[in-house]
């Protein structure tokens, strides 16, 4: 099992800045994708920001330049640092890892999602 801890959603003026946090914990094996979704009242889930095991990272058209994201391999955390936000920023914020899990003498892949922190712009 593995489970996803996310922290650091609130409320926020316009032009403010957030830090998410998201710790993976439990029976890992290897971290491939750590990434962040969110979702808006009455909209679709899109992902916000990527970051692969080797460093790559890729962001949504709407927050690169603004948003970052970085990962600490040896927590097993991946951050999202939100810079100049917007009301469209609001929308609560789901962190999603991928990668491999002990599973007896092997291993299993996992796609795990966070709970979800709500991020409230205002303006």
């Amino acid at each position: 099992q593995v489970q996803l801890v996310e922290s650091g959603g609130g409320l926020v003026q316009a032009g403010g800045s957030l830090r998410l946090s998201c710790a993976a914990s439990g029976s890992i094996f290897s971290i491939n994708d750590m990434g962040w979704y969110r979702q808006a009242p009455g909209k679709q889930r899109e992902l916000v920001a990527v970051v692969t095991s080797d460093g790559k990272t890729n962001f949504a058209d709407s927050v690169r330049g603004r948003f970052t994201i970085s990962r600490e391999t040896a927590k097993n955390t991946v951050y999202l640092q939100m810079n100049s936000l917007k009301p469209e920023d609001t929308a609560v914020y789901y962190c999603n890892v991928r990668g491999r899990l002990t599973y007896y003498a092997t291993t299993r892949p996992f796609n795990n999602w966070g709970q979800g922190t709500q991020v409230t712009v205002s303006s």
